[in-house]
């Protein structure tokens, strides 16, 4: 099928890419000129793992191409994905400006085939319609300058579409497996037609037929109306950020207690109907999802008059949580200032380049409010020259220069690399051999054993 993504953030990108390697003929539409000058050579503007290979592979096959030209994208294309980002403003709602441009841009160069529009982006419940009337806007625009402000717009001239909300939930560093392996495809929409294509689009998907394994069962179509499946989105994820909320709240009474929250997850995840993933203590979540959609969910609700307690709650929690590591530096060097921390780890989470509302970025800040000095180290972006944007700490280029003088080392990202740390050589660099373990990740035994003094997060 003909496919067009327009905008090549995270989850255009991935989503065109993955969708021409599994057969389709894909244009990636973006407005920013270096960026689409980046792609059509091959870069991808994002650290994601396998996806450079991807897009190398499925650009040399002719199935992937990038422009910033809409208007050709938007006449290729039988599918037109809407992949624009939507962030949080101030108030807690989403800023839905990018996509009422791209929906308007869309309907000054509708054609008369048939298109279906696909919500990819996080939208507000309701948009389905909304972007509906904005493409019909922009179509109108188009007639009007071409026909002339008489213009009036019958059923014949009316353009024939069809809105589809198709939430994507895929987890930053591993969104090209989530794509090839989603646990359910979610299709909102009251078109039979637009079901229809969205089915045959996805169908290597659903039967696995790409990966040559039938033995996988099928993967699950979830069939809704255009504001359920909008909601699913707000709701899963809501539900997942509450489910690390509620244990980081078990993990500060079993400090208090004794108790050691990593074997009591581990004993509530084995009942079926609580489940082991998303029971990680630790400081907290961030990124660009979680952080956004409870906002916009929580925003959403006052908006209908209603007051979301249980979420209140949960974004309460995670602030708390993310300067946890504060309270356990004082516990342990008591006045911080003039001390030296080092944060292993800076984005909010490992294999991924985002730093979008990550936890360092608070730790970072209420450090230098105390009066230490912060340096840190992390495997991507101290390579990357992503922390030119970073300010109140200094970044390393290796493990060893960080530990360097230090008072404490704060793991604050699971990253792998940090498995397999030269435990006797840091020691020798610190000033106090004093690790706090901000994500329970750290091996601890072999920590204590090489002589630090090991902190963890509820136990």
């Amino acid at each position: 099928m003909r496919v067009c993504v327009i905008g090549t953030g995270y989850v255009g990108l991935v989503t065109g890419v993955c969708l021409a390697h599994i057969g389709h003929d894909v244009i990636c539409v973006d407005n920013n000129e270096e960026k689409v000058k980046l792609m059509k050579q091959g870069q991808s503007p994002i650290y994601e793992p396998g996806l450079s290979e991807l897009m190398h592979s499925c650009m040399k096959t002719n199935k992937l191409s990038f422009t910033t030209d809409l208007g050709a994208g938007v006449n290729h294309g039988e599918i037109l994905y809407i992949a624009v980002g939507t962030p949080p403003l101030p108030t807690g709602e989403s800023d839905t400006r990018y996509v009422e441009a791209v929906a308007r841009g869309i309907g000054n160069n509708l054609q008369e085939e048939y298109k279906v529009i696909v919500n990819k982006s996080t939208v507000p419940i309701g948009s389905g319609d909304w972007v509906r009337m904005i493409v019909l806007d922009g179509f109108k625009e188009r007639q009007a300058q071409t026909l002339g402000e008489g213009f009036v717009m019958s059923a014949e001239s009316t353009p024939v579409f069809d809105v589809v909300s198709n939430p994507e939930f895929l987890r930053e560093g591993c969104a090209v497996y989530d794509t090839f392996n989603p646990d359910r495809i979610v299709l909102g929409s009251s078109s039979e037609k637009a079901i229809a294509m969205m089915k045959e689009l996805y169908e290597p998907l659903v039967d696995h037929s790409f990966s040559y394994d039938s033995t996988l069962p099928p993967v699950p179509v979830v069939v809704t109306d255009l504001s359920s499946a909008e909601m699913i989105k707000y709701a899963a994820n809501a539900f997942l950020a509450t489910k690390i909320s509620f244990i980081n709240e078990v993990a500060n009474i079993c400090d208090r207690v004794g108790a050691d929250v990593t074997q009591v997850a581990q004993g509530i995840g084995l009942d079926s109907r609580i489940g082991s993933k998303f029971l990680q203590a630790g400081i907290g979540w961030g990124g660009s999802c979680f952080p956004k959609d409870v906002s916009a969910l929580i925003h959403t609700a006052h908006d209908y008059g209603y007051e979301t307690e249980l979420m209140n709650a949960a974004v309460k929690v995670n602030e708390r949580q993310r300067v946890i590591v504060i309270e356990k530096l004082q516990h342990e060097l008591k006045i911080l200032k003039g001390k030296v921390v080092g944060l292993l780890g800076l984005t909010f989470k490992p294999d991924t380049d985002d730093m979008r509302d990550a936890p360092a970025l608070n730790i970072i800040q209420e450090l230098n409010r105390l009066g230490a000095k912060v340096k840190a180290y992390d495997p991507i972006v101290s390579q990357s020259g992503l922390s030119h944007g970073l300010s109140g700490v200094i970044i390393e280029s290796n493990v060893e220069m960080l530990a360097d003088g230090c008072d404490a080392l704060v793991l604050v990202t699971d990253w792998q690399e940090f498995l397999k740390l030269d435990l006797a050589k840091i020691k020798k660099l610190m000033k106090n051999p004093l690790i706090i373990d901000g994500r329970n990740f750290l091996p601890r035994h072999a920590i204590v054993e090489a002589g630090f003094h090991y902190v963890g997060i509820g136990h």
